[in-house]
């Protein structure tokens, strides 16, 4: 009895210890009640006692959490966050903003990064992110399908996933995040039956992406393809994407998917300075509010979640009064516009230049940083190619949104794998497979 309790704790410690990772992606699949807010998702708080397990496993395991350049670069946004939190207004709101940031940007992309230990784990955790979107991406072309999307124009087809009409743009983050770890699986170092089982996994995610009318996700997730591709070699670049553009060429037009609103809505990323709709035109507002808002309080911002506080005195007259949402189980419902819709300009206001630098600064310098690792090598390993695309996606994804919503957490997931590439300690990547 006593030489099976002394055998038990091993045969727990094989498991690979990214499982409560991937768990945390696995949650974002449960769908949330239409209407309302639904209160906290289960993959963020499930995400929170992620990063206290993580804490409690260093200290039984006695290790080093990090090594200084990764602390660093981790560690440095915290300062323009502590700054911004003082500048909030009030103490409560300021310790929520910056528990949220220190989640989202800090926390858990340390967890990430020490619970990722070789390239077995980075692909197991990208396979989760691709049946994740395939799950929200399968939902979202029934939804297109059958007309029970969000209302999109007056019809109910937009593809939203589980995520509801809320949340438009969780789906979409989801099914690019997908497509981009599937293009770096199909350029990487792994096995033939891998290579195609992952390309065609990114081909079929071309359709809900295109279904959920995210010019956004569509241009982010397009940089990010196009980055991969430029770091696999010019031989397979040419094989995967010109497989790629015929495959979706067959899609949208010969099965009927180039509808008249998805041509539409390709013509309009050409349109926006010309002819804005009104969505674009609130985004453009909500950009110079919040450049008004840095330039009353430029070094500083104006404080964490203060943007909404100060949008109507410094936004013109041409902002609406918010979106119009239903469809998708949900009733309709006046979402108001809470944010800039552009995170670069959203820490500028708030945290000011101080914030952005700290920030973006570590941000750049993880893609840097992964850039240089992943171009001397012959060979490019997927773990490489996965975490330096996730980056570039949500970078440029950036320009377009902020953080909010459930499908947040992966973000934190993204610069948890990046960090894990550009400053991790191991070295196994180097090696053969």
């Amino acid at each position: 009895m006593s030489h099976a309790l002394r055998l038990s704790p091993p045969c727990v410690r094989t498991l690979p210890p990214v499982l409560p990772v991937v768990g945390v992606v696995a949650l974002l699949a449960v769908p949330r009640p239409p209407g309302g807010d639904g209160g906290v998702h289960p993959a963020d708080a499930v995400s929170g006692v992620l990063v206290l397990w993580c804490a409690v496993r260093l200290v039984r395991e006695r290790r080093r959490p990090l090594s200084r350049r990764a602390a660093l670069l981790l560690g440095l946004p915290v300062l323009g966050l502590a700054v911004a939190a003082m500048g909030a207004s009030s103490a409560g709101v300021g310790l929520t903003g910056f528990a949220r940031y220190l989640q989202v940007f800090v926390l858990l992309p340390a967890a990430v990064l020490l619970l990722v230990r070789d390239r077995r784990d980075v692909r197991l955790l990208a396979w989760s992110l691709i049946g994740l979107a395939l799950w929200q991406g399968a939902v979202g072309v029934h939804q297109y399908a059958t007309g029970t999307g969000a209302s999109y124009r007056g019809e109910p087809v937009r593809a939203v996933g589980t995520f509801g009409p809320q949340d438009v743009m969780g789906m979409a983050t989801v099914v690019s995040l997908g497509l981009v770890c599937a293009t770096g699986l199909a350029l990487g170092s792994v096995s033939p039956r891998q290579r195609a089982v992952s390309a065609g996994c990114a081909v079929a995610l071309v359709v809900p992406l295109a279904l959920s009318f995210s010019r956004g996700a569509w241009i982010a997730t397009a940089v990010a393809c196009v980055a991969l591709l430029s770091l696999a070699g010019v031989r397979r670049a040419l094989a995967v994407g010109s497989a790629v553009v015929t495959v979706g060429v067959v899609l949208m037009g010969g099965l009927g998917l180039g509808t008249t609103m998805l041509q539409e809505r390709v013509d309009s990323i050409t349109r926006v300075a010309d002819t804005p709709d009104q969505s674009v035109t609130d985004r453009y507002t909500m950009w110079a509010a919040a450049a008004g808002m840095w330039r009353e309080k430029p070094l500083t911002g104006v404080g964490l979640k203060g943007f909404p506080g100060h949008r109507d005195a410094h936004a013109s007259l041409a902002l609406s009064s918010g979106s119009d949402t239903e469809g998708a189980g949900a009733a309709f419902r006046r979402q108001p516009l809470l944010s800039p819709h552009n995170m670069y300009l959203l820490v500028l206001a708030e945290q000011g230049l101080l914030g952005l630098l700290a920030l973006v600064g570590s941000w750049l310098a993880l893609l840097v940083c992964g850039m240089r690792r992943l171009r001397p090598l012959p060979a490019r390993p997927e773990s490489g190619l996965i975490a330096c695309g996730l980056l570039v996606w949500q970078l440029t994804d950036f320009a377009y949104a902020d953080i909010g919503g459930p499908s947040t957490v992966l973000t934190a997931v993204c610069f948890g794998l990046a960090a894990r590439w550009a400053v991790g300690t191991g070295d196994e990547e180097v090696a053969t497979r």
